[in-house]
Parts: structure tokens; C-alpha cells; sequence
């Protein structure tokens, strides 16, 4: 079983990158490869010759223009060849060089295993963020659990299971792409677990840095409703997040582009409509979480 470690860079972090694409080609006992995808840029510019990045299991893949994540992404896993699919984030790393084996011991054993989402840890010590734990009950992140979704940037996807769920969506450009496709990949019949034995390692930031975070979460909230959920779950799962978002946010800041978003999710297309049955939809409430929150 080959790994394919697919990293999306904008060229803006160098020693990250070379950090990043070290602690992946650092897994031993595994087959493994990684691909670099500069999203609008040459990922490694005048470092091509330079270790790690003149290793022979490194690929490289100039976007012309930037796809957003999704996007970038996709293209990464097309061209890879691995079984699984690994996406790391450039900042973050595997500190563990024995990640590898588990994770091909861990899929190999369990045929129905579509996606393993880690366990994201802050390097200077901190207990770590609760939206990286992707569950309801998130206070314990040292516990393992049947997960809905998974972390874009720190997860191992089956490459199977990633096309049985279609990929991920390209038009939502950032933000609830993973969600998305994990719904799919659980149609599909795919189980996806966090696993707290998977340990990647990542600074500790607010997605709120992003000037267009509150306004493509809205967005993309409803295509993800628009899209994968039968119309009575679509709608109450959107109530229920305009409730929590005007109880979180309160500040007008936040809630005028939101809200934004959130008329331009219903205004442009969503893209295909695939709907998960119920029964996947009773899966998620059992393991839960269902879709409505």
C-alpha cells in the first residue's frame, strides 16, 4: 500500500515547506511519495535542487492561477499515485516517523476505513484548538472516536473512498470542503474515525485571519445544505446555524458578511445536488452528530 503525502503551498513559507516535506519522506518502513502543488506558484522555486526537495519521491505541480484549496488539492490527488492520500498543511509536520506504518497498517486492516482525521497538535505546548476535534463532544482531544468529517489538512483519505465521494467541491474555493466530501464518502459507505494515535503538529491560529472567512463559512454552509441534504434536513440544518451564528458572533462585524455569504450561498449555484439517504443520515446521528448541526 502506497502513501501519497500531498502538500499545498503559496510559496510563502519556505523552511515550513522544507520542515513539512522532510517529516513525510522521513516515514519509515512505508512506501511513500509526496506531492508538492503550488497553488498560483512554483512550490519550491530556486530550491528545486536542494534536499528535501531534489529527493526522487518529491513531485511538483505549478498551478498558473490559485484554485483554492479544494482545487489545489484535487489536483495534487491527480497526480499521485498512492492508495491513501494524506494532506498536510505547509506549516504543519509529523514529528512520529512511524505515522506511515500505522496508517498503512490501520487501512489495510479495515477494508470499510475511508477516512482517518489526526489529531492536530500545537508545537509550543498549548492543549489545542476545539475545532480541530470534529465532533460535538470535543473537550477530550486524546480521545479516538467515529467521526462525520475530518480535517483538510491533517487527515488520510482512502484514494477509493475519495472518488466515490467525487472529490472535493472546487467552487467552494475554502471553508466545509472536507465536510462535504465526508458526507459523500459516508454515503458511499465509507466509516470515518478521528484518531488520536495520529498526531500531526501545527501553530496554533484563528481561521478568522482569512478577511473572507465569515463570508464563504456562509456560503459554503448553505451549497453544503443545497447539495448533499434531503430538503427537510437542508433547512434545519441552516436554521439551526443562523441561530448559533448570531448567539456566537453578536458583533456586526462578523454578522454583516455572513449573512452575506449566506445570501449568496441561496443566489448562485451549488453544483450538482447529490442527497445522502436517511439511512446515512441516522449513521451520523448514531455516531453523533447528525446533519442538522
Amino acid at each position: 500500500m502506497k502513501l501519497s503525502v500531498v502538500v499545498l503551498t503559496m510559496g510563502n513559507r519556505p523552511a515550513e515547506l522544507a520542515r513539512a516535506v522532510r517529516s513525510a519522506l522521513d516515514q519509515e518502513h512505508v512506501d511513500v511519495e509526496v506531492v508538492l502543488v503550488g497553488n498560483g506558484t512554483d512550490p519550491v522555486g530556486d530550491q528545486a535542487g536542494a534536499a528535501p526537495f531534489d529527493d526522487e519521491r518529491v513531485k511538483t505541480l505549478s498551478l498558473p492561477d490559485n484554485l483554492g484549496i479544494p482545487g489545489g488539492r484535487n489536483r495534487g490527488v491527480e497526480a499521485s499515485c498512492g492508495d491513501v492520500i494524506l494532506f498536510l498543511d505547509d506549516d504543519g509536520w509529523y514529528r512520529s516517523t512511524r505515522l506511515g506504518t500505522y496508517l498503512r497498517d490501520r487501512f489495510s486492516a479495515e477494508p470499510d476505513l475511508g477516512v482517518v482525521s489526526f489529531r492536530v497538535r500545537d508545537p509550543e505546548g498549548g492543549r489545542g484548538e476545539r475545532r480541530h476535534v470534529p465532533r460535538l463532544r470535543a473537550g477530550d482531544p486524546e480521545r479516538s472516536s467515529a467521526a462525520t468529517t475530518f480535517l483538510g489538512g491533517a487527515c488520510a483519505v482512502r484514494r477509493a473512498a475519495f472518488d466515490a465521494g467525487g472529490g472535493l467541491p472546487e467552487d467552494f474555493f475554502y471553508a466545509h470542503e472536507e465536510t462535504d466530501l465526508a458526507w459523500q464518502i459516508l454515503n458511499a459507505g465509507y466509516r470515518i474515525v478521528y484518531d488520536a494515535s495520529a498526531v500531526m503538529f501545527h501553530p496554533a491560529v484563528l481561521p478568522t485571519r482569512h478577511g473572507m472567512f465569515y463570508r464563504y463559512n456562509a456560503r459554503n454552509r448553505v451549497w453544503l445544505a443545497r447539495r448533499n441534504l434531503p430538503w427537510p434536513l437542508a433547512l434545519t440544518y441552516l436554521a439551526v446555524w443562523i441561530g448559533m451564528t448570531v448567539l456566537r458572533e453578536r458583533k456586526p462585524s462578523a454578522l454583516k458578511p455572513w449573512f452575506k455569504g449566506f445570501a449568496e450561498g441561496w443566489r448562485k449555484p451549488a453544483g450538482p445536488r447529490r442527497p445522502i439517504s436517511y439511512r446515512t443520515a441516522w449513521r451520523m446521528t448514531r455516531t453523533g452528530r447528525p446533519p442538522i448541526i
